[in-house]
């Protein structure tokens, strides 16, 4: 698993424009979703839920009824690795199953 250098950065945050770029325990990736209910937001999770189990990479998340709070970053690396691009790119597919709802 390979690290994203300072100059890979760019390209690869440019694949995830809705999430934000933070350099905090070497860099991680940040998004709110938010849904119409908590119904919604619980069946989101559990999408992601099933697709990070299989990649074995499992996000940061917090749940307040129709918000999910988004945190990604591979440990093992200590940083942003293409394993966190790749689940912030399924969570944005899975999310469009839902009408869009305005942030919090």
């Amino acid at each position: 698993m390979h690290k994203f250098t300072s100059t890979e950065l760019p390209a690869a945050l440019a694949q995830v424009p809705h999430w934000r770029y933070q350099d905090e325990r070497g860099g991680l990736i940040a998004r709110q979703f938010v849904f119409q209910d908590f119904v919604q937001a619980m069946g989101f999770m559990t999408q992601v839920a099933l697709v990070a189990e299989r990649s074995n990479h499992h996000p940061e998340w917090f749940n307040v009824y129709n918000r999910v709070e988004v945190v990604l970053t591979t440990h093992d690396v200590q940083g942003l690795s293409q394993r966190d691009l790749d689940l912030a790119q399924a969570m944005e597919r899975i999310a469009a199953a839902w009408p869009p709802q305005e942030p919090a």
